[in-house]
């Protein structure tokens, strides 16, 4: 279903003259619903790039034009708004919403609109955001090179306007978000602060398919026998590759093993290493894929293991369907049998991980090589794209000599008669 436009009446007057607005249009990709921006010329917009934004009433009629779903504002650094996402807390059909996203619109009391699903809430206030993560569970803040789907359908209650709520941001963040400050002083309970926990069917927010947290993934990636290589990307090192995009792609590779594949974490991370940079946001692909969604989506395609952090093996197979329940083993046998089989079980499992080390490393060796294969045929396409301008420019210079030839009848016969002798 389509998201109705908003109209100027429903929006802050702040926003609407701001020349910070794109269109966007729903795509699938990696079996998931995304929003792409679009620029209204007809390619796609990127949310670091202002010459693919125009004005609000141009946007608002490529959309109305049919040209695309919706219309999205872009958060700059030029801007003093802060965007907070409330993604699937509120159930499109009843309108009834989760108490802890209600309680944040509360204290926010700002504008408040309802998402394009119809399952969440996007507000927008003047405000700084805080360092040190902007994403976990069902909520996400953003305040720079990223953009809102706007729809103006607002929410009775807050303001109707773009409120100062810097103090209130900030107590948001700290509880939400794990800061140096927060890590060593707790800081402002949930409780003070007027805030709950997402609802993330009874697990942590941040918690993915294999059970780990992120920082649960960078302690252990850090810890394993590839951690030097891991830790020098995650701190934004990039010196032991030939481009930048080597090394995305490299840590990008290691993330995909320990996350389980799962790209929204993959993403997350990266985004929290040092070696992320403005780049990963801008549309590099003709379907529209930013540069790291498609580096992800590459990364995935390339793991053929996904780390199993329960007792029984350290690594699993790739699978269409994960198997879920409980891995014990239940056997009756006497006490001497239990103890040889033990014996047994050990030995094997010290045989299969050995095992499971040098395939992985292998397979960190073949991604390494893929890695650099892709980015020397980029490096080709770019030098061939010079050699067809060079060899455009020096026909263009080669007709402007045959012009003036043609033109030049006095004086000049006599040196060019001279001259064929």
């Amino acid at each position: 279903m389509t998201p109705p436009l908003p109209t100027r009446d429903a929006l802050p007057d702040d926003l609407c003259e701001r020349a910070q607005w794109v269109g966007w249009r729903k795509q699938t990709r990696t079996g998931a619903e995304t929003k792409v921006p679009q620029d209204v010329t007809g390619g796609y917009a990127s949310a670091t790039d202002a010459k693919t934004w125009t004005t609000f009433d141009e946007a608002l009629a490529y959309a109305e034009a049919g040209n695309a779903d919706g219309v999205g504002f872009v958060f700059t650094d030029d801007d003093p708004y802060v965007g907070i996402d409330l993604d699937k807390c509120r159930d499109s059909e009843t309108g009834e919403t989760e108490e802890w996203s209600q309680m944040i619109i509360d204290r926010m009391d700002s504008y408040t609109e309802v998402s394009p699903s119809g399952t969440g809430y996007h507000i927008i206030i003047n405000g700084d955001l805080p360092p040190d993560g902007n994403r976990t569970g069902n909520l996400e803040l953003y305040d720079q090179a990223r953009f809102f789907t706007v729809t103006g359908e607002r929410v009775d209650g807050p303001s109707n306007d773009i409120e100062d709520r810097t103090a209130e941001l900030t107590a948001l963040h700290a509880a939400y978000f794990e800061t140096p400050d927060t890590a060593s002083n707790s800081g402002p309970s949930k409780t003070t602060v007027g805030v709950v926990e997402p609802e993330t069917g009874g697990q942590d927010a941040t918690l993915t398919g294999n059970g780990l947290t992120d920082e649960d993934i960078v302690k252990r990636a850090s810890n394993a026998a590839n951690g030097l290589k891991f830790s020098r990307l995650w701190k934004g090192d990039a010196g032991a590759y030939d481009s930048h995009s080597e090394a995305d792609m490299a840590l990008s590779s290691i993330l995909a093993f320990w996350t389980g594949g799962d790209a929204q974490q993959m993403d997350r991370l990266v985004r929290d290493s040092r070696l992320y940079r403005e780049k990963w946001d801008e549309v590099h692909y003709a379907d529209g894929s930013t540069y790291g969604e498609k580096t992800i989506e590459r990364a995935i395609a390339g793991t053929t293991e996904y780390y199993d952090p329960s007792g029984f093996s350290s690594a699993v197979r790739r699978s269409t369907t994960r198997k879920g329940g409980s891995r014990k083993r239940t056997r009756e046998r006497d006490d001497d049998a239990a103890i040889d089989g033990t014996k047994k079980e050990a030995s094997a499992a010290d045989v299969g991980r050995a095992a499971r080390a040098r395939e992985t490393a292998h397979l960190e060796r073949l991604n390494d090589l893929q890695t650099h294969l892709e980015s020397v045929l980029e490096e080709n396409e770019r030098l061939q794209a010079e050699l067809e301008a060079e060899r455009e420019r020096r026909r263009e210079l080669e007709a402007q000599v045959a012009a003036a030839d043609d033109t030049d009848d006095d004086g000049w016969w006599l040196v060019r008669w001279f001259r064929r002798d």
